[in-house]
């Protein structure tokens, strides 16, 4: 009988699971779409119990899909995010989430004065902003006291299926590195004094690596998942991170680019590298550290075009979008539509499309939109190499990789070389990677070797050139304005 591990990963818009063999050949797919919930401007919320519900459901849904034995379980989720919980495990409000929620502003200035902003980012390796689970730990203590005297507990998406499935009370130290200030990333623990200035009644998790094998699996979740009981379950990780192991892309000096609901980056170092700018964390396995970046839309900016044009497919817009030349026929959008993490970190910033008129249509509108993300890519890689990274290989991974377009704007936006790899269902699929890592041999290079090379195209690079200095400039020249529109929106 087949042998395969089965991994799930719990995403900002969707649940995806995959039973994969030990060739890393993927035998079944499954995908639960769900939603967040948005009770205040700045704030992304969502019920914690979805993550494990849809669990058992993928886990289900893919068994029956196969008769192969599982040897082992693999997780990941969005992050970092912070689901406080009481002593009895049960969630005591809904799960805040990464940096597309910006609530603890208040918190971030507080703490930096606090502290200050040089020995936070010597201590954690990041600055504070809205990516800071450890100021949206405050926030709660500060703003929902009562609630916070009962919290003793604190989970992400993967945690929260580790402890479901085993019983197990750990986290990975690349989900803790995104707890600033609450770790220490050069001693690699929580850091105590911190810990027990701001939030001395929570019991944080003990801490393992990505790949560690938490436990195994219990009657309890065995009976619920159809898992077999006793099988082992790896920690898990930030679902940009086991993306980056599913495609090969965790060595010194490379980048990858993940394609989704938001741009993620993620650039493997050989030390710790700090920056105001962007994310210092640890990696997701031993020895390895990361200088990370997030743009707060990217899937998210095109499926709002897609929504507001009526539905059509994305082959359909694709289409259209090829149809219009580098630089939209004279259209530039900002892709702040969210507000913007990395590099400029700002809350306030608003969605900008300049240059409109008549004559322009969806073609255009759609490639403003892949042109802005790809602006924003270029952005984030220049500062990357001026806070002392090195980006020299860059892979591309996720849903935006399909149809070719958007992987080639972002090349002749850039100046980069993608290799994109042969499997990008994503985040799942790192998941399973570690899973078999933990119960035999199992080797990313081996299962996901590099399926398309996109080269930039040189007759576009002094058009792109042009634009890219526009956008720099149209977000310094439009900033006031947009953070007096942002004032009117918390108005209502």
């Amino acid at each position: 009988m087949t042998e395969a591990v089965l991994s799930v990963d719990i995403g900002t818009s969707s649940s995806k699971g995959v039973l994969v063999d030990g060739r890393g050949t993927v035998l079944a797919t499954a995908t639960r779409e769900h939603g967040v919930s948005r009770p205040a401007p700045g704030q992304v919320e969502m019920d914690a119990t979805v993550w494990w519900d849809e669990f058992v459901a993928l886990s289900r849904e893919l068994l029956a899909q196969s008769d192969a034995t599982v040897t082992a379980v693999g997780v990941s989720g969005m992050g970092p995010c912070v689901l406080l919980a009481d002593d009895l495990d049960r969630p005591l409000r809904p799960a805040i989430l990464y940096g597309v929620d910006t609530r603890a502003g208040r918190q971030v200035d507080a703490l930096t004065e606090r502290y200050g902003d040089q020995e936070i980012r010597s201590r954690g390796g990041s600055s504070l902003t809205s990516q800071a689970a450890g100021a949206k730990v405050v926030w709660v203590a500060e703003e929902e006291p009562e609630l916070f005297a009962r919290a003793r507990r604190l989970y992400m998406p993967s945690s929260w299926l580790v402890r479901h499935l085993t019983g197990s009370y750990v986290l990975d130290h690349h989900s803790a590195s995104q707890c600033t200030p609450l770790y220490d990333l050069p001693g690699g623990d929580w850091y105590q004094p911190w810990v027990d200035d701001l939030c001395p009644t929570l019991d944080l998790p003990p801490l393992r690596w990505a790949g560690d094998v938490a436990g195994t699996v219990t009657r309890e979740a065995a009976s619920a998942t159809g898992l077999p009981e006793g099988a082992p379950v790896v920690t898990g990780t930030v679902d940009a991170w086991a993306e980056a192991l599913s495609a090969d892309a965790h060595r010194v000096g490379d980048l990858m680019l993940m394609y989704g609901t938001t741009m993620f980056l993620v650039h493997t170092v050989a030390e710790m590298v700090t920056s105001p700018s962007l994310w210092g964390t640890q990696g997701a396995l031993p020895g390895t550290r990361s200088l990370a970046g997030g743009m707060s839309t990217s899937g998210a900016l095109t499926g709002w075009l897609r929504d507001l044009y009526g539905g059509p497919g994305y082959a359909d817009l694709v289409r259209l979008a090829e149809k219009s030349p580098p630089g939209s026929n004279g259209l530039l959008m900002l892709p702040y539509f969210a507000g913007e993490r990395t590099p400029i970190l700002d809350p306030d910033a608003r969605g900008v499309l300049a240059g409109l008129t008549m004559s322009h249509d969806r073609g255009d509108l759609y490639r403003a939109a892949l042109e802005a993300v790809g602006y924003g890519v270029r952005h984030n890689v220049e500062t990357f190499n001026e806070a002392g990274g090195d980006v020299r290989r860059v892979v591309a991974v996720g849903g935006g990789t399909r149809g070719r377009l958007w992987t080639q704007v972002v090349s002749d936006i850039s100046g980069l070389t993608q290799v994109v790899p042969t499997v990008t269902v994503g985040a799942s699929y790192g998941g399973a990677l570690l899973a078999a890592q933990a119960v035999g041999e199992a080797s990313a290079e081996q299962w996901n070797p590099v399926a398309e090379v996109v080269e930039p195209d040189p007759a576009t690079r002094s058009t792109y050139d042009r634009f890219y200095g526009l956008y720099r400039e149209l977000y310094r020249s439009t900033r006031h304005v947009a953070h007096a529109l942002a004032d009117e929106q918390r108005r209502h």
